[in-house]
């Protein structure tokens, strides 16, 4: 993984929570940039926060609208602590020391005086939980950039509230990329110059006003995508602690393995089907330019890990990728012979739905339009069964609706695989080999992509059918 010529490249590297999040982590992390520095013109380094962190935060925020100082202050020590232990580790005793535990317990008092504000007024605004969300991975960076100091290297944090605008949407920020270049370009030019490494807190942005936001779910992927964007980087490696994408997940399927190569669509599905992988909005920014991706395991840097593209030239059928599952979920039916054809059914069950604050994971219905089924969360089947009889009540009483009504609990499993779109009879494969496990069926939903099919079955049967689907990889 080194670049192609002599002309200048851009490699933009992130580092995932257990990545950074123990001192033998950090040390391999460490060893990662130096062993690379030589090969690339200009490196960036995105962090996140020490694993756990980021969840202590806010739930220690939460937990202060509640009233409960406890939580917060039990945070603050277990923080400090931890960011101690790690500055020992790597920084010896003097100022760079020094001049980090300055920075720490400036940001962790920082936090107290937002979760003492929080405490008064009873409430953690969506704001206010950006601004203490952020503080993790600003620890982190400053730790990173002072251990690779200690090295020898150049290195520098860099908030990324200085790099990337965002608009308002607090918790799942929209960059501005316009912004976002102008800004990022002025602050890192400069440290190029100089020959630095900057060390760039994942996850995090701010408002044209300079209020800090973040970014949501894959926020740091994000953050490493919108940089290697802005940048123009020849390569965005992101780091974790498996070998890349695997077949399905190695808890329960022993044989899983890495994928060498998908595509952003193969990605996409999984993501959304449950996998542990990139975001698609984090890689979407990188594969639309043809910046080469890379999912890489930070503790056996040697393996090539997967490599993400925009699409593969040659088509591969027959090839199924991949097997992903999504516990705890129940379907949903709302069905009824008076349904046939009468108009606005379907939305206003819809309606009801995301009026609830409930998101579907996947939608089945029969060409006669006698009902609809859709799957959800667990935990929300009561409230949106209730929500839908309240919609439907003048249907249900006049027997339009017969009835709304839910499982027990189910899992969504989805194959995965662009090949498939190509390939006569991989349906009845998929059934096939279910039936002979005697896995049966409840629904299936198929995008018109092609490149994914969903199956709904008794969660009693998920390991079971995971293990027979699995077996159709080749």
């Amino acid at each position: 993984m080194v670049p192609k010529s002599d002309t200048p490249k851009t490699l933009v590297m992130k580092f995932g929570g257990t990545s950074v999040g123990s001192a033998k982590a950090l040390a391999q992390a460490m060893d990662i940039v130096e062993s690379n520095r030589p090969n690339w013109t200009h490196i960036v380094v995105v962090v996140s926060a020490l694993s756990g962190a980021t969840n202590l935060l806010l739930d220690s925020a939460i937990q202060a609208a509640r009233g409960k100082q406890g939580a917060y202050l039990k945070a603050e020590a277990e923080l400090r602590s931890r960011h101690t232990a790690m500055a020992e580790a790597f920084l010896s005793p003097g100022n760079r020391r020094e001049k980090f535990r300055v920075a720490m317990d400036g940001l962790i008092n920082e936090f107290s005086r937002f979760c003492q504000a929080i405490t008064v007024l009873g409430e953690a605004t969506p704001r206010a939980l950006d601004a203490i969300a952020g503080l993790g991975e600003r620890l982190s960076a400053r730790l990173f950039a002072s251990a690779l100091q200690e090295r020898g290297f150049d290195a520098e944090p860099v908030d990324a509230f200085n790099l990337i605008v965002t608009d308002s949407q607090y918790q799942s920020a929209v960059p501005d990329f316009k912004a976002s270049s102008e800004k990022t370009l002025d602050c890192l030019r400069p440290l190029f110059s100089q020959g630095k490494v900057p060390i760039v807190t994942g996850f995090i942005g701010a408002t044209p006003e300079g209020i800090p936001t973040t970014l949501g779910r894959g926020g740091s992927d994000y953050s490493a995508a919108i940089l290697g964007t802005i940048l123009e980087a020849d390569e965005v490696w992101i780091w974790t602690d498996v070998d890349g994408v695997m077949t399905a997940d190695p808890r329960f399927i022993p044989e899983a393995h890495t994928i060498p190569e998908l595509t952003f669509r193969e990605v996409a599905e999984l993501a959304y089907f449950g996998a542990k992988v990139l975001h698609p909005k984090t890689i979407r920014p990188v594969v639309d330019r043809g910046i080469g991706l890379r999912v890489c395991n930070t503790f056996a840097p040697d393996k090539p890990g997967t490599f993400v593209i925009s699409e593969r030239k040659n088509r591969e059928p027959g090839v199924i990728k991949a097997i992903t599952e999504i516990r705890k979920i129940q379907l949903i039916t709302v069905e009824g012979r008076g349904m046939m054809g009468v108009v606005g059914v379907a939305a206003r069950t819809f309606k009801a739905v995301a009026e609830t604050g409930t998101s579907i994971q996947l939608i089945s219905q029969a060409s006669s339009e006698q009902s609809i089924c859709f799957a959800v969360p667990q935990e929300a089947s009561v409230k949106v069964c209730a929500a839908l009889r309240q919609e439907f009540a003048a249907e249900i009483t006049r027997k339009d609706i017969d009835s709304v009504w839910n499982t027990e609990e189910v899992v969504i499993i989805t194959v995965v695989g662009e090949g498939m779109r190509n390939t006569p009879g991989v349906s009845g494969r998929i059934f096939s080999a279910l039936g002979n496990k005697g896995a049966n069926v409840i629904a299936i939903a198929q995008g018109s992509s092609e490149v994914s099919i969903s199956l709904v079955l008794d969660a009693r049967d998920t390991e079971t059918a995971m293990r027979a689907l699995h077996n159709l990889i080749e």
